[in-house]
This record gives structure tokens, sequence and C-alpha cells, in this order.
């Protein structure tokens, strides 16, 4: 998607060789053109698959997942990441899983009531790095014994395992930009 790989180049500040902060555009503040535009495109790529209910975890994903969801016509349904008063009385499912960019392990959850077998569940996130995140939601959505029906990622880092290895396993994988280095502080797509 140009308009995503335009945006990554103007606001894009790259840390390390490994990663890249994207604050002004996804994790941080909502650029809302270009978030509607990764909806569009995101609804356009999956629009066969009779798509149920889009899923993604908080926070970054949220606005992405509500865009695609919107032009999808389906409900949203987010994994939250730190448990409430109204949790602990509601049955969840729950993973552990490592973030790469926040350098510690969370629980993420989805109450039972927002998954049913009968769904069909689009993942929709905003970066995808080592793809443990991603790997947490698929565990639970199986769990659930709604059918996955693909991911739609963002930001791909292909230069790490994440996409490559859940496409291995027979998952399909969109994303809308590739990265594939971050060496020498350049940004390249794929």
């Amino acid at each position: 998607m140009e308009l995503l790989k335009q945006k990554i180049r103007e606001v894009g500040v790259i840390i390390s060789d490994d990663i890249i902060k994207l604050d002004a555009i996804l994790n941080h503040a909502v650029d809302p053109v270009l978030t509607t535009a990764m909806g569009k495109e995101f609804a356009r790529l999956y629009r066969e698959e009779n798509v149920t209910k889009v899923m993604t975890i908080e926070s970054s994903g949220i606005p992405i997942a509500f865009a695609t969801a919107q032009e999808l016509n389906v409900p949203m349904v987010f994994a939250r990441r730190k448990k409430t008063l109204n949790t602990e009385h509601t049955e969840m499912y729950s993973e552990r899983v490592p973030s790469f960019t926040k350098g510690f392990v969370t629980d993420i959850m989805v109450s039972r009531e927002c998954l049913a077998e009968q769904d069909r569940i689009l993942l929709i996130d905003d970066f995808i790095a080592n793809g443990d995140a991603a790997r947490g939601l698929i565990r639970i959505i199986r769990r659930s014994g709604a059918e996955l029906v693909g991911v739609g990622i963002a930001v791909e880092k292909s230069f790490q395992a994440g996409g490559r290895t859940i496409r291995e396993s027979g998952i399909r994988v969109e994303s809308l930009a590739k990265i594939s280095s971050l060496k020498g502080g350049i940004i390249e797509f794929e």
C-alpha cells in the first residue's frame, strides 16, 4: 500500500536495526485518512471470506481493526492486556505473550461471550515482528471453536520471523507494508 509506505518514510524514526517508531501514525497518534484507507484495503483483501468479526489486541491495533470492521459491516473484538473489575466476573480466554517492542510478557484476554463457534474471524494488527501476539490471538480463536480466515498486518518487519512462521503454518497473512531492512538507518521495503 503506497500511502502507508509514504507515511512510514515521512514519519518513521529508526531506533535500531530492529525497531522503527511510528508513533505519528500508528502507535501513539492516529492518522484518520490513512487508517480509513488501511481498513478499506483489508476489507477488499478479505471481503470474499465472509468475515463475521474482526479481532485485534489493545491498543494500537484498535483503530485499524475498527476501520476494517466498519468497512465490512461486522463487529470488532479486541483482546485486553489488563484485568479490570468487570473482567474478574467474566469467563475469559487467556494467553501469555511476550512483546518484542515492550520487552515483557503480558496476558491477553478475550471474553468467551465475544467469540462463537460459528464466527469467521479476521485478525488485524498494526505490527508483526516475531509474531508472538498474533500467535496468542490465534490460539484464543482456535480454543473458542471459531474459524480464523486470515491475518491482516499494517506493517510487517519481514526480516523477522513472525509473518513467515504464521504463513508457514498455513494461515493467510496479508501485510500492507513489508519492511525488509532498517540497517544503517534506511527503511527498505519489499
